[in-house]
C-alpha cells in the first residue's frame, strides 16, 4: 500500500529542484573564489606577462590590423586565451575532482535533471572565465589603453567561450578518470587550439594554405568576433563567426546533456 506522506515529499522536494541548481552554482563559485590567487590572479599574471614583453619586441614592428598597434591588438587575444583556458579548467576540474573523491555520488542521487546539472558547472564557468577576463582588461589598462568600440558584441563572444569552453570541460570532467587526463585534454586539443586561433597575429597575414586552415578552427571565431567588438575590424564577418560559435556551443551543450543522462562514466 502506497503511503500518501511519502508521494507528498517528493513532489515538495521535486519543486525545490531550482534551489539545488542554485546551490550547485554557488558550490562552484565558492570552490574557485576560495583560492582566488590561483584560480584567477596566477592566469592573469600569466598574460600579462605575455603582454609586456611581445609589446617590448614587436610594438612599432608590426601592425596586424589597420591603425591598430600591435599592443592594442594583443590584448583581446590574450583576454579570450585567459578567458577560455580557465572556463574550461574550472568545470573539468570539478567533475573530476567530485569523481575522485567520492561525493559525485549524492549529486546523482538527488532529483536534479541533466539539464540543471549542465547549467550549474557551466555557470561557474562562466563566472570564473569572464572574472578572469575582466580582471586582465583592467591591468592591461596600466600598459595599453584599448577602448570597446561595440560593447555588446564583445560581451556576446565572450559569454559564448565560456559557453564552449565550460561545455568542453563538462565533457572533459565526464570522460577523465584522473587528473593526468583533463591535463592531456588540454595540452593537447584546448591549448593549441587556442593559440592557433590568432591570440598572437591576425589571419590575413597567414599563406593561403594557413588561413584555409585556420577556418576549421571554432576558436578563431570566437577571437575574431570578439576583437571585432574591441576594434570593429576583424578577418572574417562578425554575422558568420557568431553563427559558428552558437552553433558549436549548441552541439557541445545538447552532448553534455546526453552524457549527463546516460549516466556513461558517471555511474561507476
Amino acid at each position: 500500500m502506497k503511503t500518501k506522506p511519502k508521494v507528498t515529499y517528493i513532489k515538495k522536494f521535486k519543486g525545490d529542484e531550482n534551489w539545488a541548481v542554485y546551490a550547485l552554482l554557488k558550490k562552484e563559485i565558492l570552490r574557485f573564489g576560495k583560492v582566488w590567487v590561483q584560480t584567477i590572479l596566477a592566469p592573469v599574471i600569466s598574460s600579462l606577462l605575455f603582454l609586456i614583453i611581445f609589446s617590448y619586441l614587436l610594438n612599432g614592428r608590426l601592425e596586424p590590423l589597420p591603425g591598430v598597434t600591435y599592443s592594442s591588438f594583443l590584448v583581446p587575444g590574450l583576454v579570450m586565451m585567459t578567458l577560455q583556458q580557465n572556463a574550461f579548467s574550472n568545470s573539468s576540474s570539478s567533475l573530476t575532482q567530485s569523481k575522485i573523491s567520492g561525493n559525485l555520488i549524492f549529486l546523482m542521487l538527488s532529483p536534479m535533471r541533466p539539464w540543471q546539472w549542465f547549467i550549474g558547472y557551466l555557470g561557474g564557468s562562466i563566472v570564473r572565465g569572464l572574472s578572469c577576463g575582466i580582471v586582465l582588461w583592467l591591468f592591461c589598462l596600466f600598459v595599453v589603453q584599448t577602448p570597446v568600440k561595440y560593447p555588446l558584441w564583445a560581451l556576446w563572444f565572450a559569454v559564448m567561450s565560456c559557453v564552449l569552453m565550460g561545455g568542453l570541460g563538462i565533457i572533459a570532467g565526464i570522460y577523465a578518470e584522473k587528473y593526468d587526463q583533463i591535463s592531456a585534454f588540454q595540452n593537447f586539443l584546448i591549448n593549441p587550439l587556442t593559440l592557433l586561433a590568432g591570440v598572437f597575429y591576425s589571419t590575413s597575414n597567414l599563406p593561403d594554405g594557413w588561413r584555409s586552415i585556420s577556418l576549421f578552427n571554432p576558436f578563431f571565431y570566437l577571437i575574431d568576433g570578439f576583437r571585432f567588438g574591441v576594434f570593429g575590424v576583424s578577418d572574417v564577418t562578425p554575422w558568420v563567426s557568431m553563427f559558428i560559435c552558437n552553433l558549436s556551443a549548441i552541439i557541445v551543450s545538447t552532448l553534455c546533456i546526453y552524457l549527463i543522462s546516460s549516466g556513461w562514466r558517471l555511474k561507476n
